[in-house]
């Protein structure tokens, strides 16, 4: 079984700034999911053992953890320490909440902008929508350099230089004269920005186990949500005074503010004991060890199909709102920030009342679940089945469709990550450059007929959310674990 839920920062007396939730709690001895001789407990009212979560145990061909000892006499922390520990925990849940609302902030806020840029730069949509292919690919590559630089270098330096680099890229991008020129800064902003995604998962797997592990991750969805909300609403303001270069010049600034958080606040969090130390080889070796978990593999795929969903949506949504619906971009920004707010809402449902009253699995299939009949009845209404449909029922069934988003994001996530204990970087590099790199593939696909339909868009939107469902139940057969558990196995 695996842990109940506690800071593993605390267990392994890790030096660090973030203890976050479970830090102040009480130890209790006794054998761990993962043989660790001690476990502790989360905050008060911390929630059940997950019954159908998969082991914590590395898979063949990774390293083995060295077991932690327990420190004598490690007491509980109360009082002053107490109240210090929650403040540093709340502090690094914003700085990681920061790193991980970047990805968004950099799409979003173009948004509103992509009509604009099409006529700016006398490109044709199409083209115009390779500027945020090329900063998903981007990001995905990042991702598979960064994860195991972290697992070498620690967490700290390698996110301090993406971070330098990104703010570079996008300052450059306010200049690019051109759309070619334009696309490659963007893959450069991608490449940087993907040190904040990667190294922001992995931070969390160094400080979290089992279940509380899917609640910071929901906890992160509140925060990180906030950016899809303001970010096409800062864009349309911005549209509003400037053109469209000014968006990347906010994205400067944002870049600028968020390196001298973390320079300031984000300590490090992997000790110098638990760092590997080969080159390329060994890099490779454990990601191959990775992907042969099979579990580990559908937990991946799936999240990165659901992903790729989500950002069909993305991609397509400015052209569909605006163009076929004839909105506004306010109008536009509105509605997306609305269905934000419907993803952050069904996020902290999933981690405040969801996880550890029932199973992750189940949880995680009645998400993905959910999102395939929203893509369904898209398809339905953009080909015309149910009539000419106006723009109220089309962003009703998108609503739904991001608002599920919250069930599938955190908990695919939180279930690969229990089972790669002691490679973390590269887990949440595989994680992250899987889901951007089927994101990448799916970005062209909803324009292939051009502005004037939607159908491509929920074409992809179908065929991405049913085959999430195939991979989540021909790989990961969440139904065995449950029987073997329910066996005494």
């Amino acid at each position: 079984m695996p842990d109940s839920g506690g800071s593993r920062a605390q267990r392994a007396h890790i030096p660090t700034s973030g203890t976050g939730p479970g830090t102040d709690a009480d130890l209790r001895t006794g054998p761990g999911a993962d043989g660790d001789p001690t476990v502790p407990h989360g905050d008060a009212g911390a929630l059940a053992v997950d019954p159908a979560a998969p082991q914590a145990t590395a898979p063949a061909g990774l390293p083995e953890a060295p077991v932690l000892p327990k420190a004598p006499g490690a007491p509980g922390l109360a009082g002053p320490a107490a109240k210090a520990a929650r403040r540093t925990g709340l502090l690094v849940t914003l700085v990681l909440g920061g790193l991980t609302a970047l990805p968004p902030l950099s799409m979003d806020m173009y948004l509103p902008a992509l009509p604009a840029v099409t006529d700016s730069l006398s490109a044709p949509a199409a083209t115009i929508q390779l500027t945020l292919t090329a900063c998903l690919a981007g990001m995905a590559l990042g991702q598979l350099v960064v994860g195991p630089m972290s697992d070498r270098w620690g967490r700290r330096k390698p996110l301090l230089l993406g971070m330098v680099v990104y703010v570079l890229a996008t300052a450059i991008c306010a200049l690019a004269p051109t759309a070619e020129l334009l696309i490659g800064f963007r893959l450069l902003q991608g490449l940087a920005g993907a040190a904040g995604i990667v190294i922001a998962r992995a931070v969390v797997r160094d400080l979290y186990d089992g279940v509380e592990m899917a609640r910071f991750f929901s906890t992160l969805m509140l925060i990180s949500g906030v950016a899809p909300i303001i970010a096409p609403l800062i864009g349309g303001q911005v549209l509003r005074v400037t053109d469209w270069r000014g968006i990347f010049v906010v994205l400067t600034g944002v870049g600028i503010a968020l390196t001298l958080v973390v320079w300031k606040w984000l300590h490090e969090t992997l000790p110098p004991a638990d760092r590997h130390t080969g080159g390329v080889t060994d890099a490779l070796r454990t990601m191959r060890g990775l992907l042969a978990d099979r579990v580990f593999t559908g937990y991946m795929i799936a999240g990165g199909l659901a992903f790729a969903v989500l950002f069909a949506y993305i991609s397509a949504s400015p052209f569909v709102v605006q163009e076929i619906y004839g909105a506004s971009p306010q109008t536009f920004s509105l509605l997306f920030g609305l269905n934000s707010i419907g993803l952050i809402a069904v996020g902290q449902i999933n981690g405040k009342l969801l996880v550890g009253r029932f199973s992750l699995d189940k949880v995680l299939g009645f998400g993905l679940a959910v999102i395939v009949l929203a893509a369904v009845a898209l398809l339905l209404m953009t080909t015309g089945v149910f009539g000419e449909a106006g723009l109220v029922p089309v962003a009703a069934g998108l609503f739904v469709l991001m608002s599920a988003m919250g069930l599938a994001m955190p908990n695919t996530n939180a279930q690969a990550l229990m089972r790669t204990k002691h490679a973390a970087g590269s887990a949440s590099a595989l994680l992250g450059t899987s889901s951007f790199l089927i994101g990448a593939i799916a970005s062209p696909l909803v324009g292939i007929a051009g502005e004037d339909t939607a159908v491509p868009m929920a074409v992809v939107q179908v065929v991405c959310a049913v085959a999430a469902v195939a991979c989540f139940l021909l790989l990961c057969r969440p139904w065995q674990r449950a029987g073997r558990e329910a066996g005494g196995l």
